[in-house]
């Protein structure tokens, strides 16, 4: 089975969220949303249980208005109901700290609060809000997120940072002092959560933007002034291709370089595309720095004017919806599953070199050739496949390994 990469990673508070630990160099944490209404609380539950089985940890979901406070005690006991004990998060902005205390069942049956410190209340009533609704928390014994996002930044404080920055004699970027306030705002929103009473360990901060490098300096900033666990995301990262390279870029280079306590991908869904696929980019992303497996990874090569294109990819794809249909079980069945490494390759260049660095791996021969095709278990050649039933003889080879291999729960 292949080893995890070691990543030294930076040390942290750690933050209880429900049975979740997030911080103190405990495993990184994915986290998604839900896109449904949350009035309507069965499509609701069964959108989180979805996110769940894909792989999220904890789910967050949209408290905007009395409906959808009022609905949040309903999933939660819905999903006791179901059998899933999942930490909720719900997502405040503007009217949290009413709907906190208009609804207490709200406040008492959510896992954590996410609070945005620059929308929280305008003026005056900004710090008596924001106070409010860390009060609740305190009272609840909840955990809250500070996020702060650069698109609904606290102005005043902008334009004060802009102010003192326009009478330097060589003024900073308006990038530079917009980054200096996200990592100013959520520093200050956790001393004010801490001097209200809340502890230390009951504050996770995130700081969104949209720019991966503006992205990646504001998390480096944070981590040098903070120990509080830190959330990443790229916040609005895009659709397709461009938000899964954009979101997969900050995210990955932060990790490496050890910061990070919990992910989510802000992807913007293709439609008809399920929700899960945020999910799935964050395992992606987790196991191919080799931080955290999640099932097992398969090696296939992109073909070239050798391979019989078709023949392979069509093998490859199956192989992948195998694994993908049967992870479930075996994850309740087998420990470590998830760091078998398989391989599926199309000629004789790489094929038998990869497939043999594989825990089982399939190489076959390339165009032009009867479909013939050696398997290597652990180095060693196994098998020799042929014929039309190849796909369906490798899967039970698969299977086979699997049980002889990675022992049973």
């Amino acid at each position: 089975m292949v080893a995890l990469q070691q990543i030294i990673r930076k040390n942290t508070i750690k933050v209880k969220v429900g049975d979740v630990s997030i911080g103190a160099k405990n495993p990184v944490v994915i986290q998604s949303m839900t896109n449904t209404s949350t009035k309507d609380v069965e499509s609701t539950t069964l959108q989180i249980i979805d996110l769940h089985n894909a792989g999220s940890e904890i789910v967050r979901i949209t408290v905007n208005d009395l409906d959808a406070a009022k609905a949040v005690p309903a999933i939660i006991e819905n999903l006791d109901k179901k059998g899933f004990k999942i930490p909720i998060v719900g997502c405040f902005h503007y009217n949290g700290h009413t709907l906190l205390s208009e609804v207490p069942e709200c406040a008492k049956f959510l896992t954590k609060y996410r609070i945005n410190p620059g929308n929280v209340g305008f003026k005056n009533k900004r710090d008596k809000n924001f106070e409010q609704i860390i009060e609740c928390a305190i009272k609840y014994d909840k955990p809250i997120r500070i996020g702060v996002n650069w698109g609904s930044l606290d102005q005043e404080l902008v334009a004060e940072f802009m102010d003192k920055n326009a009478k330097l004699s060589a003024p900073k970027s308006a990038d530079f002092i917009m980054r200096k306030a996200v990592v100013q705002s959520a520093l200050n929103s956790a001393k004010k959560a801490e001097k209200i009473g809340i502890s230390n360990n009951k504050i996770i901060l995130s700081a969104k933007l949209s720019k991966v490098q503006d992205l990646i300096s504001v998390y480096r900033e944070l981590s040098k002034k903070c120990a509080y666990p830190l959330h990443l995301g790229l916040t609005e990262a895009g659709i397709g291709i461009k938000g899964m390279v954009a979101t997969t870029t900050a995210l990955s280079i932060l990790l490496q370089e050890g910061i990070g306590d919990t992910i989510r991908a802000s992807l913007t869904p293709m439609i008809g595309e399920s929700r899960t696929a945020e999910v799935k980019l964050c395992q992606e992303i987790l196991q191919s720095l080799e931080i955290k497996s999640f099932l097992p990874q398969i090696s296939s090569c992109p073909g070239c004017g050798r391979t019989s294109s078709a023949y392979f990819q069509q093998l490859a794809q199956d192989v992948q919806k195998y694994i993908d249909q049967n992870m479930l079980y075996w994850k309740n069945n087998y420990k470590n599953v998830e760091l078998t490494k398989i391989a599926v390759m199309g000629c004789i260049v790489n094929g038998p070199g990869e497939s043999k660095h594989a825990n089982i791996g399939i190489s076959l021969p390339g165009d032009g050739e009867n479909p013939v095709a050696v398997v290597y278990e652990d180095g060693k050649k196994t098998n020799t496949l042929r014929g039309n039933n190849i796909t369906l003889e490798f899967i039970k080879l698969i299977d086979n390994y699997i049980d002889r291999n990675c022992q049973k729960i």
